[in-house]
């Protein structure tokens, strides 16, 4: 079958590898409404981060790969509940797509593959939070079937 015109371009889902984390914390710097918050040039710190998450169980960062290229990139993080009967759940972050690349179905995709990865390790449940700001963001994230239940909180502890 030819893709359509309203198809999305064919794309990889896939786990990050160390040679993307140049490209993954550009697109997370593309995707801060802090300009300058992320430090492209501390490569070590982020290959450093990386090399933790991927030693911890039920913690991986996905990317969106188009024509050799990452566009897109969404962290996810599964944990265990007291709650639900010890049941476990999983945590969306960071979930960005290349400018250029936005509302061409790159982060559904993208958003979908984490949820079925969640499924898959038994989550009962995935959840995220996302920036009041975001109003463009909070209208996907509900095409996608996150429904906003609650009122997140964040503390800074710097």
């Amino acid at each position: 079958m030819v893709p359509g015109p309203d198809d999305p371009p064919p794309m990889t889902v896939r786990e990050i590898r160390p040679a993307d984390v140049a490209d993954a914390v550009g697109l997370i710097e593309l995707g801060s409404l802090v300009p300058g918050k992320e430090d492209p040039a501390d490569a070590a710190a982020y290959r450093a981060a990386l090399e933790e998450i991927d030693r911890t169980p039920g913690n991986t960062v996905l990317v969106a790969e188009l024509d050799g290229e990452v566009v897109g990139i969404c962290q996810l993080i599964e944990f265990r509940h007291l709650q639900e009967r010890g049941g476990r759940c999983a945590e969306l972050e960071s979930v960005h797509v290349r400018p250029d690349q936005r509302s061409k179905g790159i982060g559904g995709l993208l958003v979908e593959a984490a949820a079925e990865r969640a499924r898959a390790g038994g989550c009962y449940r995935v959840q995220l939070t996302s920036n009041a700001a975001r109003t463009d963001a909070r209208r996907f994230y509900e095409r996608h079937g996150f429904v906003p239940s609650h009122v997140g909180f964040k503390r800074s502890l710097r």
